[in-house]
Formats: structure tokens, sequence, C-alpha cells
């Protein structure tokens, strides 16, 4: 959550900090979306060293690194110093996002990984829900101390991820076999489980590191991981200054009208996961979820009235989150090892191409008509393509279970 807040906090100091760095619509929506460049250039080497000298030691890294470059945001001074800043915080951070991914399927078996993953990512719509308001609150405080509310804003959000940082370091577990909070029967069934399946995944498949990050099914996931990143960023980096939109509206009524659509996302996310593992399909699960995205986009686009569209931007995030547990239980059916940390870290660098993309068409087209239309038009076409991709995948039957 931590990490997700030090992501899209700029699109609510956005509503003070365009002004004062002289940023217009696809300037910021560049900036914001520079962060996924570093992030993916740096995505596939962070996730190999993460398994070379296990999660512990390495996520500690990470969570200092990129909360010290967090706070650091607050001495932007200019559109460059803006650009330089997002890009290393983006650097810093590589590599968190899959390496938790690849942690989880050292912990928790197929059956139960959808839900595991997707308790995981409600952390996602909670920053927004919990983020939103604090943002406000924080933007309020401006002038005090000499600073500007958006300086504030990094400061003070910004910290949280160096102290976690110094907890992760002393209490995370690497692996079930260090866990002192599992007894040892307990420990010899989680190790017995997770190795069995690895075990069926590389005699399946036989897929090493180089053959992962060549494989074309990797190729596929990380293509909808590009739509479904691409929906979610170019939402969560403008959403602030959609509702702003609507008029009338303090900094701190913005933050909380924006925890609405991802307050309902994070408990979409728990009840799909849940289906998804309570009957086996990933497929129709993820596919669905692109589709009413894709509809919610473009109805969103639509309409202009401020609860309707409300109302339809909540229903965009529910589906556009709500695929994440499905879909992040398909790498682990055919990838094992150092092979599944490599496949994982490289579907998650399509991820962080859509995490640019996405707030880049929104500025970009709003900076030309000067309105959201076009811009949520492009996401829900994109978004469609993805739905299209999950089916092909589907009737390909590539990852499908070996029958018993």
């Amino acid at each position: 959550m931590v990490a997700y807040i030090d992501r899209v906090n700029v699109g609510f100091a956005a509503l003070q900090m365009n002004e004062d760095l002289g940023l217009s619509d696809a300037m910021y929506g560049f900036g914001a979306g520079i962060f996924f460049v570093g992030y993916a250039m740096f995505e596939v080497p962070s996730n190999l060293i993460l398994a070379r000298i296990g999660p512990r030691l390495w996520i500690t890294r990470i969570m200092v690194t990129w909360g010290a470059l967090s706070v650091a945001m607050m001495w932007a001074r200019s559109p460059e110093s803006f650009y330089v800043l997002r890009f290393l915080l983006g650097v810093a951070e590589a590599g968190f996002f899959p390496g938790i991914i690849y942690y989880l399927c050292d912990w928790f078996p197929q059956k139960q990984r959808a839900r595991a993953v997707a308790w995981f990512m409600t952390a996602i719509p909670m920053a927004t829900v919990i983020g939103g308001p604090l943002a406000g609150f924080l933007l309020g405080l401006d002038g005090r101390g000499g600073l500007a509310g958006w300086q504030w804003l990094f400061l003070v959000e910004g910290l949280p991820a160096v102290i976690l940082g110094v907890v992760v370091l002393f209490y995370l577990d690497d692996k079930p076999e260090d866990a002192r909070w599992l007894r040892d029967d307990e420990k010899a069934w989680l190790v017995r489980e997770i190795r069995s399946e690895q075990a069926r995944a590389r005699e399946r498949h036989q897929v090493g590191i180089l053959a992962a990050l060549a494989h074309p099914v990797v190729w596929v996931l990380g293509f909808i991981n590009l739509v479904l990143q691409t929906g979610s960023y170019g939402l969560a980096l403008w959403v602030p200054q959609i509702i702003k939109g609507f008029g009338g509206l303090t900094n701190l009524e913005v933050g909380f009208i924006a925890a609405v659509p991802f307050a309902f996302a994070a408990v979409g996310m728990v009840l799909i996961g849940r289906s998804s593992d309570r009957s086996g399909e990933r497929f129709w699960h993820l596919a669905v979820t692109l589709f009413v995205a894709a509809l919610g986009f473009a109805a969103s686009a639509l309409v202009k009235s401020p609860l309707p569209a409300l109302a339809l931007l909540t229903v965009t995030a529910v589906a556009d989150l709500g695929g994440r547990g499905p879909f992040w239980a398909l790498p682990s059916r055919f990838l094992a090892g150092s092979a599944s940390a490599a496949g994982i870290a490289l579907i998650n660098t399509f991820g962080a191409i859509g995490g640019f993309v996405g707030p880049n068409i929104i500025g970009v087209m709003k900076g030309v008509t000067d309105d959201y239309t076009g811009g949520l038009m492009l996401l829900a076409g994109i978004v469609l393509m993805g739905a299209l991709a999950a089916v092909w995948l589907r009737r390909a039957r590539t990852l499908a279970p070996r029958p018993p």
C-alpha cells in the first residue's frame, strides 16, 4: 500500500504542483509515466537478484531507496527535475511487485494463490482509499513551515517506506522453512506442497530462465498486463483531476470522492479472487473483468454528469483491478524457480510500459482536446484488446492444468 501511495500520490500533488512547476497536461502525463521507464529497465535484473540473495535483504534495499527518493520529490523545482526524480523513483522500486508475486508463490499452493494475490493487491485500491483523504489534508498544509502543500505530501508519504524497510529486515521470513510462527509439521507440509507443484511445472513445461524470457505465453501474459496497467494507471493518476473538473470541490473533498471507486474495487478484488480459486477457473474471470472495464471506460467518457460519471468510474475500477488475482495465478502454472522470477519480472515489465502509456494517453488527449473523452475512449479500446487476448489464451489451453 505504501508503494502504491508513493507511485500515485503525484496525481494529488498535481492539483497544486503543476502550477508551481509550470507543467502542462502533457508534461505532467509524461512525468507521471516516466516512473515506469526506469521501473521497466531494471525489473528483470532486480528480480533475479532477489531470487539469488533472498527477498528479505532485497526488499529492504528496494523500500529504503524508494522511500528516500519519494521524499526527495519535494525538492523538484522544474519540469526537468520532476522528470529525473520520477525516473529514479522507478529505478529504485523496480522489482518490488514481481518480487512479492515470486515470494507469494513460495508460500501459497496453487489452489489458494489467486485469493492470496487478490488480498495482497487490495493494497492498490486501498492506497487511494487511505491516500486520497490524506493527500487532501496534506495539501491543506500549504504554506506551513515554508513548504507548499504538495511538498508536505511527498515528505509525509515517503517516510513510511524507509521505516517499513527496516521492519522487513528484521521480521520477514525468506522461506516457509524459516518461519518461527509455523509448527514443524506445518512447515514440512507446505514445503512438500510447493516443491511438488514446482516439480510438476518443470516436468510438464521444462522452461528455464532464457526459455521463460522467450516463451510466447509469457509475452501474451505480458501484453495482458500492459493492458491492465494502462487502464489502472490511466485512471489512478488522473482521477483526482477528473473529479476536480466536476467543479466546486476542495482538495480534501476531491481526496474523499476519489477514494470511492477504489473502496469498491478492494472488495471486488477479494470476491473475484475467491470465486476464481473456488472454481479453479482463471481465464474467463480475467476476460470478463477486462471486457466490463472497457465498457466502463467508454461509458464514463460519454457521460458528463458528476454522479453517473463517478458510478461508471467505480465500475471501471472494480473491473480493471478485479482481474489481478486470477491473472497473477497463471504464470506459476508453467514457471518455477529462477525461471519464475525471470518470467514474472518480464510480465511485470510489460505492465510498467502500460504504466507509462496510460497517463500519457490521457495527458496528450487532454492537451489536444481540453477534454477527457478521447483519452478514456482510447483506454477502452486498449483494454478491450486485453480481453480478446485472454479469450485467445483460454482457447490455446497452454496453461490448462494437467489432467489427474
